[in-house]
């Protein structure tokens, strides 16, 4: 028989998974390898067969990709297939492939809607398609129709297992449904009321039917103004509906107004935490990226954004060829106009990075726009005054020319204005003429203060020193 301690070392209190950073511990990933590597299926049970769906999915992610799917192999009905919705999608993509088909079509046959919709909107067409054929009729029926809908749509993200009752049911025969019924969501906040050509009606929250009495009519206690989403709705409303509603759930009609799922605000914490991700990664040039992406991969996505950068840093160099004659004669402004550049670009990064993801929550408009770019203009005036200051006084302890500092101070209040009018208005234009402002924001900014400030530098220095 196992003592205490090794009763909990083989069951391990669920605040004993991570370590102090978050993830899964080290040891405990060493034993699952070392279990599957022998494949000891009962040694698995023990470690990993009660664990939340979340937690193993970071211990798929931790384990080498050889192992993962003989992790799931081993555990059988023991695994949660949800787990691999925590994995970003190349991961899930490499695992699914050397999964055999059987396994997978059992795993999520036992998966939601949109959870089992996440899994198989990453598996190419052929093997989609063999997967949905071996799947119950009911089940096959409401994912291929998730599936039709448009990426990222409320449709995609939606479930299909709701509670809809008609409004002259009363409160005891709803709730009797309720316990007699085995195939009900397995968490649900709201009832919703339809008619007899399933058309949406109205809502009513679980609490209100508890508190009513038996013979009340559904029809009393509905509320008519429910928020609903469409099918087709992108997952960035979706969120932005729930945020401003502070809603738990929401219902999906199509468009005759039928119920067609519900979204509950667990999936939308995904969209908005994706979103997010999008974006910063888009900031970057590296959308699509994954840690779990190959090297070629990573490299080829890379290459092309590079190489628009390239040409940018090309054309901002020419405006140093512009004043070769003066750089020779004066080698204090090739030391110095790299700094008037970088600090106006760093201070367009500021106002691109606040205008982007403004623009990304619906924040910033027309009606706004004027008054958030003279902000951002006296902003880059009040920064670029202060910076002008202390550059020049810097300028001057350094080269010990003080004209020297008046024009470098006044080349960095120049770029400063005119980065802080590249970061509002780049993105702004970008969004007004259909493209994404998080992609392509970044190179355009950064060019227009490197050619803003190297020339404002060597252009102030050229008239006040008189050179030629």
């Amino acid at each position: 028989m196992l003592d205490d301690r090794q009763e909990a070392a083989a069951h391990p209190d669920v605040s004993d998974l991570r370590d102090d950073s978050g993830a899964i511990r080290a040891d405990l990933v060493e034993r699952v390898a070392a279990a599957i590597e022998a494949d000891d299926k009962s040694a698995l049970v023990d470690l990993v067969g009660d664990w939340h769906e979340a937690d193993l999915g970071d211990l798929l992610a931790a384990l080498d990709p050889e192992l993962r799917p003989r992790l799931i192999e081993l555990l059988g009905a023991n695994f949660d297939f949800k787990a691999l919705t925590e994995l970003d999608e190349a991961a899930r993509a490499d695992i699914l492939e050397q999964l055999a088909p059987v396994a997978v079509v059992l795993g999520i046959r036992e998966l939601e809607t949109d959870d089992a919709v996440a899994i198989l909107e990453g598996l190419p067409k052929e093997r989609q398609k063999d997967t949905l054929e071996r799947l119950p009729h009911s089940k096959r029926v409401a994912l291929a129709r998730s599936l039709e809908y448009p990426e990222d749509s409320a449709g995609r993200r939606m479930q299909t297992e709701y509670i809809a009752v008609r409004p002259d049911a009363t409160v005891g025969q709803t709730i009797d449904y309720m316990r007699e019924t085995p195939d009900l969501p397995d968490r649900f906040y709201e009832i919703f009321v339809t008619d007899r050509n399933h058309r949406l009606l109205g809502a009513v929250a679980l609490d209100r039917l508890l508190r009513a009495k038996r013979p009340v009519p559904i029809a009393e206690l509905m509320d008519e103004d429910v928020h609903r989403l469409r099918a087709t709705d992108d997952q960035e409303e979706v969120a932005r509906m729930f945020e401003r509603y502070d809603l738990i759930a929401a219902p999906v009609v199509d468009e005759a107004e039928r119920l067609v799922g519900v979204i509950t605000v667990d999936d939308v914490v995904d969209v908005i935490e994706e979103e997010a991700e999008e974006d910063i990664k888009a900031l970057g040039g590296v959308r699509g990226e994954e840690l779990s992406d190959p090297v070629w991969t990573v490299a080829r996505r890379r290459f092309n954004w590079l190489l628009v950068n390239l040409a940018t840093a090309f054309l901002a160099s020419s405006v140093l060829g512009l004043f070769e004659g003066q750089l020779q004669k004066m080698v204090a402004l090739a030391v110095l106009a790299p700094i008037v550049a970088s600090q106006g670009g760093n201070a367009a990064t500021q106002t691109m990075t606040v205008v982007v993801r403004a623009l990304a929550v619906r924040e910033l408009s027309s009606i706004n726009a004027w008054r958030t770019i003279l902000r951002e203009v006296l902003v880059g005036l009040v920064n670029g005054l202060a910076f002008a200051v202390i550059t020049g006084v810097a300028a001057v302890a350094w080269f010990k020319l003080p004209q020297l500092g008046f024009v470098i101070g006044l080349a960095m209040l120049c770029n400063l204005i005119a980065g802080a009018l590249g970061g509002i208005l780049i993105p702004l234009v970008l969004d007004r003429s259909g493209a994404d402002p998080a992609v392509a924001s970044g190179v355009f900014v950064t060019t227009v203060t490197d050619v803003v400030g190297f020339f404002a530098f060597l252009g102030i220095a050229t008239l006040w020193f008189g050179l030629r």
